[in-house]
């Protein structure tokens, strides 16, 4: 049964050119930090530099701005650690990226009931790139890890507040708090918030789906659960607001986690969930094929496979991408389709091993692939 919401043509149009949202730091910010500037000195770098970061996105003819995630060290660990009840702390561990590179040893922890805080800074992070955004330039985004990632990135040793030992009780607040979330966002001015909810793709993998029977866990039953914590952060938001999904498998100086396709989770995303946009990764064979667009509900979903690559910096050719949207459109309405990369180009402050160069055309391709399919961006 579908979600499809009656409501949604009192949502704002849908864009048919996308990003996912994290960009290359840039350098006066990585340098700002490598001088330990802290408070009010280092946010004025940040802010410069992410008006500097919006006003590049326009440049590219992009209609969808966002902070690059100029702010942060990872794409979720930094909004979870300003959670109230999760904390991030010092590890003995790296996630497994295949690289030779190690990502820093932080794990989260769960120190007491989860809450949304009035005060959570990343609202600020928006309201800055709002204030940058004229009407009619488009819509600014914010991106944040979705509920699935305070569950997955949360091994049992680190669950300190006990009554989370009830796996139930911890889906219910986990949901709770992003409900609250949702709210805060949208009464922030937000009007198109985006929900990083990889997980669904990770497990797609058979490595990752036996670490989890390992923990005790029932990967398909997981894959329930997440779509229930989403559509329940989700379900109740105003009508003019759209809610965005990334799914990739893992984005790490260009390497990755997980491999598998998408087969498994499609049909608990597509139906389950009243998501209005699917950014989703298509770069490589490791994302497997498309068939699990056929699983798309007719209507106003729209999902943007990511058939450009922000892991390196060779330009795919549009006639490729065209080819690519050719087959695509043999599972799903062409016009439910939209462009975005697979994944965004700095997931962690490191960023991927391309330029700034690189991801400017890489964006701009991404402009120019809307105009020639759809003949709109």
């Amino acid at each position: 049964m579908t979600t499809e919401d009656t409501s949604s043509s009192l949502r704002p149009a849908l864009p048919r050119a996308d990003h996912v949202g994290s960009l290359l730091r840039p350098q006066a910010i990585a340098g700002a930090r490598m001088q330990g500037l802290k408070g009010a000195e280092l946010c004025a770098v940040e802010d410069r530099e992410i008006a500097a970061l919006v006003a590049m996105q326009k440049e590219a003819g992009l209609r969808v701005f966002t902070d690059g995630e100029a702010r942060r060290q990872f794409w979720h660990y930094d909004f979870m650690g300003m959670l109230t009840g999760l904390d991030m702390k010092p590890s003995t561990r790296s996630l497994p990226f295949q690289t030779k590179h190690k990502t820093p040893p932080i794990e989260a922890h769960l120190t007491g009931p989860l809450d949304f805080p009035a005060d959570h800074p990343m609202l600020r992070h928006f309201t800055y790139v709002r204030d940058l955004v004229a009407p009619g330039e488009g819509i600014a985004k914010i991106s944040i890890p979705g509920p699935s990632a305070c569950h997955y990135r949360m091994v049992p040793e680190n669950i300190e507040h006990k009554p989370y030992l009830d796996q139930e009780l911890m889906f219910h607040d986990i949901a709770a708090t992003y409900r609250k979330a949702v709210q805060a966002f949208y009464e922030a001015g937000c009007r198109y918030l985006q929900l990083d909810d990889i997980f669904f793709a990770y497990l797609g993998d058979e490595k990752q789906r036996e670490e989890r029977r390992a923990m005790g866990q029932d990967p398909d039953e997981l894959v329930r659960k997440y779509a229930w914590m989403l559509e329940e952060a989700i379900k109740d938001r105003p009508a003019d607001m759209v809610i965005g999904m990334h799914m990739c498998r893992g984005n790490f100086r260009s390497s990755h986690v997980a491999e598998g396709g998408y087969h498994g989770a499609a049909d608990a995303i597509f139906n389950t969930t009243s998501v209005d946009i699917y950014l989703m990764e298509y770069d490589t064979e490791r994302a497997g094929g498309l068939e699990p667009l056929a699983s798309l509900p007719k209507g106003r979903k729209r999902v943007m496979p990511g058939f450009i690559t922000t892991k390196t910096g060779k330009l795919e050719s549009l006639d490729w991408i065209r080819a690519k949207y050719d087959e695509a459109s043999k599972y799903v309405d062409i016009d439910q389709l939209g462009v975005a990369p697979q994944c965004g180009f700095a997931s962690t402050e490191h960023g991927n091993e391309i330029t700034e160069d690189d991801q400017k055309r890489k964006l701009e391709l991404v402009v120019k692939t809307a105009e020639a399919i759809w003949g709109e961006s």
